[in-house]
Formats: structure tokens, C-alpha cells, sequence
């Protein structure tokens, strides 16, 4: 049964996560992380489908909640999943009967970026997958007017601004603020939006922040997901990421999805999709001891 816990908590937020388990004793844990463009989404974006393919599988699940921009930057998220890593490796093995030792760390899209960061956190999981992530913030790509998204109606900044909050939300419905993300992509101020001015002209800051820049031989071994359509975030982006890792002499593999688009893995039961979910699993087997 799953059961919610606040794992960071402040006069102005509290963030919470819920816990999944499985039916093996002393199970690894993978960490998730949601997407959303740092923008929207919360520990409820992960489909009951995967959620049960990695339980079923004998992989307890830690589904976490962040602030998000740009009420909050991004170094404040970036905070956040590492306290959620250290509050895991800390109290998962009390509170959940867990081997906080074996934790790998799935993200998708936003999060599959903040899951290539763990990578270069002092303490690191033991693997890492990342859905349609990113590894870079300074390429054209996050900078620059999308290409894709400005053949969409085009959002006046008021009612893009109506959407950001005087409080520090740590959910948010795509309904809503994704109509700030498309703004910001079409104006191409996204970066400038999910960190600050300074931060998103400085290419220095940027590649700081950037994970693709951050690699040495200590990095996870990681799986990349991703498709050759997506419009939101370049299949480029975990060509050039795997390749920096290899560079590294980090084991790094990359499954590729032709024709996918963004979220490819809502279309769950297709073949190519379970035989790419089924690619995670045996990732996942070879690098968690069970």
C-alpha cells in the first residue's frame, strides 16, 4: 500500500513523496523524479502502469514532489532532489524496510535532466535512466524561440504570468501552468524563467548547472530512452549526453524509439515500448543487487 511522507519541510513549503513498495524484503529503491519543464507536474505523474512494472519487477518506488519555477529556481530544485536522496538513504531503510544502498534514480523529460544531475552529486545512486532528458541548459535548443511550439497559438504574457503564484507551489496542474511553459518557449525565455537573468546569460553559470559538463569516471552507469520525433526536447540531447559519458569510460546506453514522439511511453502496451520498459528492467537488474 503506498504511503505518503514529507521529506523536507520549512515555514513556507513541505515537500512530500510517496513510497511504493514490492513484495521482496530489503528491495532496491528507484528514486523518480516527474517532468514538467520545472514548471508543473508533482509525484502523481508517474502511470499506474509503471508504477507496476517496477514493483512487479521487485523495485520498491520513491516518487518525490519539488518546487517549482519560477516561483522557485532551479539550484532550489536541484536542492531539493538531493535532500530526497539523503532523506532515503537516511530513513528509507527504517521507515520502509528498503536497501538504501541500491537506489537508482529514474527522471522524465525535466526530471530525466534532474536525474542526469544525481550523477554529480557527492553521493551518487548506483544508476540512473533517463526518459527524454537533457543534459545541457545552453544549447540553442533551451534558449531560443521552439520551432515546434510557436506553430501553436501564441500566449500573451499576461495570461502566462496569471499563472505563477505569490507562494511557493510544489505541484501544479498542466492544465494551467503549461500554458507559462509554452510562453516561455515560444519567447525563448525559459531558461531565464526556471533560473534567473543573470544565471541564463552567463554561459559559464549555465554549464555549471549542466550536467553534460559535470562528467568524470565516478558518474552512474546510465540508460537514456528516447525518440527520434520529439518536438519538445532533441533526440540530440541523449546522443550527446551518452557520448560524454562513454568519453568518460562510464558504461552508457541508449535506447532508441524511431518515430517517437514526447512521452512515448503513454502509448504503454505498444511492442516497441514494452520491449524498451523491459530494456530499464534488465538495466535496472544488472546494476541493483536483489
Amino acid at each position: 500500500m503506498k504511503k505518503t511522507v514529507c521529506y523536507k519541510k520549512t515555514s513556507a513549503y513541505e515537500l512530500l513523496a510517496d513510497f511504493y513498495p514490492t513484495d521482496r524484503a530489503n528491495a532496491p529503491v528507484i528514486l523518480y523524479i516527474h517532468g514538467g519543464g520545472f514548471i508543473w507536474g508533482d509525484r502523481n505523474d508517474l502511470s499506474e502502469d509503471l508504477r507496476k512494472l517496477y514493483t512487479e519487477a521487485g523495485f520498491a518506488l520513491f516518487s518525490i514532489d519539488y518546487r517549482l519555477a519560477p516561483e522557485s529556481h532551479l539550484k532550489d530544485i536541484l536542492d531539493d532532489v538531493q535532500d530526497a536522496l539523503q532523506w532515503l538513504a537516511l530513513e528509507g531503510r527504517e521507515q520502509f524496510s528498503v536497501n538504501v544502498d541500491e537506489i537508482a534514480v529514474i527522471g522524465s523529460s525535466a526530471g530525466g535532466f534532474l536525474a542526469l544531475c544525481t550523477g554529480t552529486l557527492p553521493v551518487k545512486p548506483k544508476a540512473i535512466v533517463s526518459f527524454y532528458g537533457y543534459g545541457d541548459l545552453f544549447s540553442p535548443w533551451a534558449k531560443t524561440p521552439s520551432v515546434h511550439y510557436l506553430q501553436k497559438d501564441r500566449v500573451p504574457e499576461a495570461i502566462a504570468r496569471a499563472q505563477v503564484t505569490s507562494r511557493i507551489p510544489t505541484s501544479g496542474s498542466v492544465h494551467e501552468r503549461f500554458l507559462f511553459y509554452l510562453y516561455c518557449r515560444q519567447t525563448g525565455n525559459w531558461i531565464q524563467e526556471v533560473t534567473d537573468r543573470q544565471t541564463a546569460t552567463s554561459e559559464s553559470a549555465l554549464r555549471s548547472l549542466s550536467p553534460i559538463t559535470q562528467i568524470d569516471d565516478s558518474y552512474p552507469p546510465t540508460l537514456f530512452l528516447h525518440g527520434t520525433k520529439d518536438a519538445d526536447v532533441p533526440y540530440e540531447q541523449s546522443v550527446f549526453m551518452r557520448a560524454a559519458l562513454l568519453q568518460k569510460g562510464v558504461p552508457a546506453k541508449l535506447i532508441t524509439i524511431p518515430n517517437g514522439d514526447h512521452v512515448f511511453e503513454k502509448d504503454f502496451q505498444a511492442p516497441i515500448v514494452q520491449n524498451a520498459l523491459q530494456q530499464v528492467i534488465e538495466f535496472l537488474s544488472e546494476q541493483l543487487s536483489r
